[in-house]
């Protein structure tokens, strides 16, 4: 499975590396689908230009990425199309071991049901086989790295490329059972760009599940464990906070990243439902509204994870293409 794997890999880097030389590059990069206020590479461009004149990006109202990622461009500004390829290729390679892993675990899971004699007679054409699910990691990265949405976002050098490669590795950390490295994803994924926080609750049950620890309001097993993960969780957005602080020397990111998030003044025409709502909309009536629309995007979290026991949430505030392939790939 590793040769085909390594095939679509190159497949892939040649398809961008040729768009990257091509006309086409500048055009998709100006393309509202796959650049937002908050992911566009100009918009990083600048915010470097402000950090080499000793000005910070965020004095403005043009950088709103968060500190890492302008310091990671700092010292990879020349190398910015191999980083954002390498980026879609770890995310390609994550996804494939995640769902390898994952197999794995559903076939131990049926198997001992099977042997428990749990499943009906009827049901015996519906069970899966190992043959019918072996391709199925190399579809996922196949699909991801020749996604077009992926493609253009990788070309437009948008930073929502680095966004999907932390939430990959989130994923593949849940699914292998490593607690720290989830928690520790979530919260790279969550300061990023705040809505992953949408995925701790899901995480949170498959562990559980993993774990074999009931989920039930009365364990204290159940109470255990979801302390241990929250505390890893927040330690780590923290600790990221704070390097971002003492990177900068200021707390002036938090407003112009997060608080843009969640207020919504850019009202730039994008592939989702807030700017052309608000732009209908008099400011009178745009914080309740505002405030309506994000509380919307957490409020379903917790239900659809006890019940449906995933949840992925695409009301946000500025989406973009590039956003949405991790959460296509997965639901195949």
């Amino acid at each position: 499975m590793a040769a085909p794997l390594v095939l679509v890999v190159l497949v892939a880097v040649t398809v961008r590396a040729v768009l990257y030389r091509s006309s086409l590059a500048a055009f998709i990069s100006e393309r509202v689908e796959v650049a937002s206020p908050l992911n566009a590479w100009k918009r990083v461009v600048e915010g470097l230009a402000l950090l080499d004149l000793g000005v910070s990006p965020y004095s403005g109202a043009i950088f709103h990425e968060t500190p890492l990622i302008i310091y990671l461009f700092h010292f990879l500004i020349e190398y910015a199309e191999l980083v954002f390829m390498i980026t879609d290729v770890l995310t390609a390679v994550a996804l494939y071991l995640a769902i390898q892993d994952f197999n794995k675990v559903v076939f131990k899971k049926q198997k001992l049901l099977i042997e428990l004699d749990k499943y009906a007679p009827d049901v015996a054409e519906l069970i899966r086989t190992p043959m019918e699910m072996h391709y199925i990691p190399l579809k996922v990265a196949l699909f991801y790295l020749l996604n077009p949405y992926t493609v253009m976002s990788c070309v437009a050098k948008s930073t929502c490329a680095i966004n999907n490669t932390v939430i990959a590795f989130f994923i593949l950390a849940t699914i292998k059972g490593s607690a720290f490295l989830s928690a520790v994803f979530l919260a790279l994924a969550t300061y990023q760009s705040l809505y992953p926080l949408t995925l701790f609750a899901p995480a949170l049950l498959y562990l559980l599940q993993r774990q074999f620890i009931p989920i039930k309001l009365k364990s204290k097993s159940f109470w255990l464990y979801t302390m241990q993960y929250a505390a890893l969780y927040l330690c780590s957005l923290v600790v990221i906070i704070c390097l971002s602080f003492f990177l900068l020397n200021s707390w002036d990111f938090i407003p112009s990243v997060y608080g843009f998030i969640l207020s919504v003044p850019d009202l730039t025409p994008n592939i989702g439902l807030f700017w052309y709502f608000f732009a209908e909309m008099f400011e009178h009536f745009s914080l309740f509204f505002v405030c309506v629309f994000q509380i919307n995007v957490f409020f379903y979290t917790i239900p659809l994870a006890i019940k449906l026991k995933s949840c992925s949430s695409r009301i946000i505030s500025m989406p973009s293409f590039g956003g949405s392939t991790t959460s296509l790939t997965d639901s195949i």
